[in-house]
């Protein structure tokens, strides 16, 4: 536990760092925490806090600069968000509200990403709505010995195809059976629901028919769930203006593979889905973005009241949390006020 003398000094310096990038010294502490301290004193405390690993000397300066779990601590227990008009965000730009119509959710969602790359000056990134496993028809075809093709159809006509290995060799006529059995009962519910019916409805057919139906609702989650898997990001080369990156070409190059690849991407922003409000990672905490000088504010955002995307900012960190967790606040309700029905 610190105590509020070293707490003051804690946040002074992170607020000092985010706004110049320097490393602060005792005389700047001294000014602008508004303590009546000696140097002497200050530099005790900050002695202090580097043994506990809350800030560190760089080895070219007599300053110190915050750590990740310095950071952590001061956005969990000293952020103060400052209320702000980000509708003036720019006077040649539309207001916010204007560059998110609803006229197609893809659109909303491009915007979003790009609307929060240019408030924060970062990354904005915006995982796609998820879309609900809805199949019209749904066919298997043989391949081979115990290799089946599952050929499901959307209601929109999406087509996804998958291929499972079964427990036992079908004929065509099985596969037929199963196929029109499927199609005839459960024809535009969820897969989810079909998986719940299909544990009391099988019955009446012989057991092999029923593993197959399961494989092949299986199949078709994970076929639609990837088809539906997509990041929208914004603002990558905006990290090449950050001081923090420009000088590492290879922190830089694993960033940008970061944001080429977006599984991890993904991962991170599922976690964070399933909480509620803005959620802050820092410095590689997440496991997920696992780069000390990167940080991600995210929050989940609606359609009709069920939660079904993220959204959220990459920035060095080095950033101003309180003006990030608000741009990011405020666009995830405006994402879900321009998706939802009205």
């Amino acid at each position: 536990m610190l105590d509020e003398r070293a707490k003051t000094l804690l946040k002074t310096l992170v607020e000092r760092y985010i706004a110049d990038g320097q490393p602060v010294g005792s005389r700047t502490l001294s000014r602008a925490s508004g303590l009546e301290l000696s140097p002497a004193t200050i530099r005790n405390v900050m002695a202090d806090l580097e043994e506990l690993g809350l800030i560190a000397s760089p080895h070219t300066s007599a300053g110190r600069v915050p750590t990740a779990r310095g950071y952590r601590l001061f956005v969990d227990t000293m952020l103060t968000a400052q209320p702000r008009d980000l509708a003036a965000h720019g006077a040649s730009e539309p207001p916010i509200e204007a560059q998110l119509h609803a006229d197609q959710p893809q659109r909303v969602i491009t915007n979003a990403a790009q609307l929060l790359s240019s408030l924060s000056s970062f990354v904005g990134v915006v995982t796609a709505p998820k879309k609900a496993s809805v199949f019209h028809h749904i066919e298997f075809m043989r391949l081979s010995e115990r290799r089946v093709l599952v050929i499901m159809v959307a209601p929109d006509g999406d087509v996804q195809n998958r291929v499972i290995f079964t427990a036992h060799d079908y004929t065509a006529a099985q596969l037929l059976e199963a196929s029109n059995f499927l199609t005839s009962h459960y024809a535009g519910l969820t897969l989810e629901e079909v998986r719940e019916r299909l544990k009391t409805e099988v019955d009446a057919l012989r057991g092999e028919i029923s593993a197959l139906m399961h494989a092949a609702v299986q199949a078709g989650s994970e076929a639609m769930a990837e088809s539906h898997e997509q990041v929208v990001i914004a603002g990558e080369r905006n990290l090449l203006a950050i001081q923090d990156f420009s000088n590492d070409m290879g922190s830089l190059r694993k960033l940008f593979d970061l944001f080429e690849q977006k599984t991890q991407l993904m991962r991170l922003l599922e976690v964070s889905s399933r909480a509620e409000g803005v959620r802050i990672y820092i410095g590689g905490e997440s496991l997920v973005v696992p780069y000390e000088e990167l940080s991600v504010v995210s929050a989940p955002y609606e359609v009709d009241g069920k939660v079904v995307g993220t959204l959220g900012v990459i920035g060095p960190t080095r950033m101003a949390y309180s003006r990030m967790v608000q741009i990011v606040d405020i666009t995830s309700r405006l994402v879900s006020n321009a998706l939802s029905t009205r």
